[in-house]
């Protein structure tokens, strides 16, 4: 019987719920310790999720326990501490996003990660979603033809009011790069992970509700190779029609020479071919646990496989910079009023 991955984690915040979850169920690993704050936090987790030691320090925990693999749950502004002492230990760690709380932090701490040969993954979980792997085969599959366009409306519905994100994730508020930052860079993964590189970025900004710091609403025109076009259209205070609005967060849908694809609200995937009148529902099976199907256990799963089977790896530091680039990108694009290109 194979030995079990050692994993030590650290943070307990609102996100958290879905990483412990997820590592509760992988059979593969052990989560032999977590790091927090408050103490009460910490054993709080611990005593749910069976997890043996608690600790106050990171540096101790992974100097005590010498895990084979850390999860960094924590706000960007712990994530260089964190990632450096891990790689400077040759631990290999998983760190949430935003990587950084800037580009320049992100350029030097992935350099780092490089001189290290370490290994670090970004937890970019939405190319995980079962949606958006399943469209990836239809695509790769040529069934829609030469592509066209894509299009992404991203409609949460939870930024509306005085209140707004105070009870889940408070520090949303407080961001001075909000909807792209925290938010879209979730499309931007995806839009790469489904159509390749960007090309060009022009991007529309705005603010909509004064109580929070950062922008909130937005449309982001992407172009990539062979004329595709995708829009990336985000507005946190608008709804769209899902009984639950977190599921996929938004619809998209996208065209192509063959036909066309849509993706709703409720996880739901449909075609129709060039010159039918009719949507024909694609059936595929996905999740509607945990948090967007599940794909923070997809993704840690990916990460498992990966380091027990040397299997391909998504989302490496190195890779995931590609993604804050053309973050940085677009909020030069909406300063200056004009379109960036990219290569």
């Amino acid at each position: 019987m194979q030995k079990k991955l050692k994993v030590a984690t650290v943070g307990t915040g609102y996100f958290s719920q879905f990483h412990y979850n997820a590592w509760a169920r992988i059979q593969e690993v052990e989560v032999v310790a977590l790091c927090n704050r408050s103490a009460t936090a910490a054993a709080s987790v611990a005593q749910e999720y069976s997890i043996p030691a608690t600790y106050s320090d990171f540096v101790t925990m992974l100097d005590e326990t010498k895990p084979d693999l850390v999860d960094i749950i924590t706000p960007p502004q712990t994530h260089v501490e964190y990632v450096t002492a891990a790689i400077e230990r040759g631990i290999p760690c998983i760190c949430q996003k935003p990587f950084t709380t800037s580009f320049e932090n992100a350029e030097k701490l992935t350099r780092l990660i490089q001189e290290k040969n370490a290994m670090v993954v970004i937890h970019e979980n939405f190319r995980f979603q079962p949606w958006y792997q399943e469209i990836k085969s239809i695509l790769s599959s040529q069934q829609l033809g030469s592509l066209y366009n894509l299009g992404f409306r991203l409609r949460p519905g939870d930024g509306q009011g005085e209140d707004a994100y105070l009870a889940r994730q408070p520090y949303f508020r407080d961001m001075e790069r909000f909807l792209i930052h925290e938010t879209g860079i979730h499309w931007v993964d995806v839009f790469r992970y489904l159509l390749g590189e960007v090309e060009s970025v022009y991007a529309d900004l705005q603010q909509l509700n004064p109580v929070i710091n950062g922008e909130d609403a937005g449309i982001v025109l992407f172009r990539f190779a062979d004329n595709i076009r995708a829009t990336f259209d985000g507005n946190r205070l608008a709804d769209h029609a899902a009984e639950n609005m977190r599921l996929t967060m938004g619809e998209m849908q996208i065209e192509g020479s063959k036909g066309s694809l849509k993706l709703e609200g409720n996880g739901k995937i449909s075609t129709r071919k060039t010159g039918e009148s009719t949507w024909t529902p694609h059936e595929y099976a996905f999740s509607t646990l945990n948090f967007g199907g599940d794909c923070v256990y997809n993704l840690q799963k990916h990460v498992v496989e990966h380091i027990i089977n040397s299997s391909e790896l998504h989302n490496s530091a190195h890779d995931y910079m590609t993604n804050i680039k053309i973050e940085d990108w677009i909020y030069q694009s909406a300063s200056l009023g004009k379109r960036i290109n990219t290569r």
